[in-house]
């Protein structure tokens, strides 16, 4: 990537779909900033609709549970919509048990259907590679399942703990770290039995202070069921505050309603981590749920997956990040992909991770930067990986390396 200038504002390009934004049936009052989007999103989207569901209204479209309900699910469906290649249609008829295929008309509307290598269709989409288990490889890589101190809540840091939820997905990951758990069982929600378990362990252990709700996606449950369990959490006093992880804005925008996010309010403070893999995802429905969830008083922050041939390029990178700041979501991590079975062909060298960070730092502003991490295998927790910046020590000097890669001397003496 060439230097920019730190603080200069990407330009939308001419004919952004974004800039329709406030022409949208479900458009808030007031203006939202528009993300850095495919300039042919809208296009797609509405080609995407008038192919394949031309009787369908924008009622039924926006509609959250009619989108999961029209799910592609299977080899007939998907081929529908895609041009599909010797690798995926073997793989699609071959995966079994594994990891089941979920995409929603949506964000299948965002995928090229002629192009394999379609950075979103390559995260939905399994391939032969995938069936095949690497070395260094597990189901479960970051040794979850041996810190679970009751079905579905892993204590493994001191402070806080993650209550799985839920085992769906509006759409299933082909680098999911829950591979193992997640779309299976016939994509159930846990029942309150399970619920009520974690939550004693909760009240009986003080020194949890923060409970991050994941799964599955627990924003894919019932207002009624996620207001049940939030009051339950929030009734907790040691509990400080209530995190979600979830990927639905960016592939069900429409579940992000008013009535959800009027609900979630209550139980400040309560944040989000949405998980973006591609500036290809922010379009204008994306912006609106995370404005619906910003001006709820939600601090949004993202998490991504670095994925080989998805997103593991500066270019790229700087789109997503400056995307993300235009529609109030904080990028906050870059992950290693995990080594779950069936992932070398995913996963880059750890060093393309630190590349990535160094393309940004200097070249956009510090809050577009994201932190790159390592979960360590076996549940060693999450370690931060950052490019070096110091050089080494010349007598009482600091030598210090800038984003430009100039070597700076920054006094300080030894001893001192």
């Amino acid at each position: 990537m060439n230097a920019q200038d730190c603080d200069r504002a990407d330009d939308d390009p001419e004919g952004d779909p974004s800039r329709a934004f406030l022409d949208t049936p479900l458009a808030p009052p007031r203006p939202v900033p528009s993300p850095t989007s495919a300039p042919d999103a809208r296009q797609r989207i509405e080609v995407f609709r008038h192919t394949h569901f031309p009787d369908v209204g924008d009622d039924q479209w926006g509609d959250w549970q009619w989108q999961l309900q029209h799910r592609y699910r299977d080899l007939k469906g998907l081929s529908r919509i895609l041009t599909l290649s010797d690798d995926e249609l073997t793989t699609i008829q071959r995966i079994g048990g594994r990891l089941p295929v979920g995409i929603t008309p949506y964000y299948a509307s965002l995928m090229d259907p002629d192009d394999p290598s379609d950075p979103l269709r390559m995260t939905m989409v399994p391939v032969e590679a995938e069936l095949v288990q690497g070395p260094g490889e597990a189901d479960d890589p970051l040794g979850e399942d041996g810190h679970m101190v009751v079905p579905g809540l892993v204590h493994r840091y001191p402070d806080r703990v993650l209550f799985l939820v839920t085992n769906f997905c509006a759409t299933y990951c082909r680098y999911c770290t829950r591979a193992r758990l997640v779309g299976h069982t016939g994509e159930y929600h846990f029942n309150k039995a399970q619920y009520e378990k974690a939550i004693e362990y909760i009240a009986a252990h003080p020194e949890v202070r923060d409970v991050l709700l994941s799964g599955g996606d627990p924003l894919t449950m019932g207002d009624d069921r996620l207001e049940w369990l939030l009051e339950r959490l929030r009734a907790i006093p040691h509990v400080e505050f209530l995190r979600i992880g979830t990927k639905v804005p960016l592939v069900l925008p429409q579940r992000v309603t008013e009535k959800l996010t009027s609900m979630l309010k209550r139980f400040h403070p309560l944040w989000m981590s949405v998980h973006v893999m591609h500036p290809n995802e922010l379009t204008p429905e994306v912006a609106q749920a995370c404005d619906r969830l910003s001006s709820a008083g939600i601090p949004l922050g993202s998490q991504t997956v670095l994925v080989r041939g998805v997103n593991d390029d500066v270019e790229t990178m700087r789109r997503m990040v400056h995307g993300l700041l235009k529609i109030r979501v904080r990028p906050y991590y870059l992950y290693q992909c995990d080594p779950i079975s069936g992932s070398a062909h995913l996963r880059t060298p750890i060093e393309k991770g630190l590349e990535l960070v160094a393309g940004l730092r200097g070249f956009t502003t510090g809050y577009g930067v994201p932190q790159f991490v390592v979960d360590a295998p076996g549940g060693g927790g999450k370690i931060a990986l950052q490019p070096t910046s110091v050089v080494g020590r010349d007598g009482d000097d600091v030598l210090l390396r800038n984003y430009e890669g100039n070597v700076f001397r920054y006094r300080d003496p030894v001893g001192a």
